[in-house]
């Protein structure tokens, strides 16, 4: 095999795909308050696509917060980060920083491309070190603050 091709995993991890926050009972009394709201004004309104969009995001985001996060694995290799069987180059970022929220870490990699996504990977906070140092050595670090999106997801618990 020629030393180009070769996969090493430098490290290998995993943890859960997301963060899975608390929500009491009346985090699902909102939930079905706003959605019988939006739900009468597009019935007053006549706005009937819009009822179907109402009934159905609804729905939606109950399955997805009743789904338990997937345990994911995750490599680093010489040539990226793996998410399972997806490889993200480093190449295709500019740089990473670290979150932390309630006792949770991740590291979020910059996309280079100007609309694409930043990639969150969480990791365990006993080998955390290893994999910030890892991840240092291939990329540049930057302070990394929570966007608008992700500013009203953890608002809204999701």
């Amino acid at each position: 095999m020629a030393e180009g091709s070769k996969k090493t995993d430098l490290i290998s991890w995993e943890a859960e795909e997301y963060i899975v926050r608390d929500k009491t009972a009346w985090w699902y009394v909102g939930l079905v308050v706003v959605g019988l709201v939006l739900s009468g004004l597009s019935i007053w309104l006549q706005w009937w696509t819009f009822l179907v969009v109402v009934i159905l995001s609804i729905i939606a985001l109950v399955i997805y917060v009743l789904r338990p996060p997937r345990m994911l694995r995750y490599s680093m290799s010489n040539k990226g980060v793996s998410e399972g069987e997806r490889l993200y180059a480093y190449s295709e970022f500019k740089s990473f920083g670290i979150l932390q929220e309630a006792g949770h870490f991740a590291i979020v990699l910059t996309p280079r491309k100007r609309f694409a996504p930043r990639v969150t990977v969480y990791f365990p906070e006993a080998q955390g070190e290893e994999i910030v140092d890892a991840f240092g050595a291939r990329l540049p670090m930057e302070e990394v603050k929570l966007d608008m999106l992700d500013r009203l997801i953890k608002f809204l618990r999701i």
